[in-house]
């Protein structure tokens, strides 16, 4: 099996779209429209910065839309999915599913090897110097 497309083109965007933060907001709107300090309570540990940061990007890649409602006092600023965007939930969620079926799993298997290589650290610090 080989990489889909071409791998220079494509790596700025899987990048994009891995990132967590963005995983995290695609996620969140996929249950409809939302105003920004929704979205922030919503992911609690997500900063004002880096919220900010993560909707424009989503945006500029036209997967994320961004409307104001002037006519509200303060105006308020609402996020949607675009048509684009909607088509990263379902392989979003399989990541998640995928993730959360295994985190046992990979849990077990980083303790392992931390185990093993934390050992063998050890030993290689106990040789003398070459």
């Amino acid at each position: 099996m080989s990489v889909p497309g071409d791998c220079e083109q494509i790596s700025p965007i899987l990048s994009a779209v891995g990132n967590k933060w963005t995983v995290l907001v695609i996620l969140i709107l996929s249950e409809g429209p939302k105003r920004y300090n929704q979205m922030r309570r919503e992911i609690e540990s997500i900063s004002q910065r880096m919220l900010t940061v993560t909707l424009r990007g989503l945006e500029r890649d036209g997967l994320v839309w961004r409307r104001v409602r002037a006519e509200r006092n303060p105006p308020q600023v609402e996020y949607g999915l675009t048509d684009l965007g909607r088509t990263l939930i379902a392989p979003l969620f399989a990541l998640c599913h995928w993730s959360a079926l295994n985190v046992d799993l990979i849990g077990a298997n980083q303790r392992r090897y931390d185990a093993a290589t934390g050992a063998a650290e050890a030993e290689e610090a106990a040789l003398p110097p070459r």
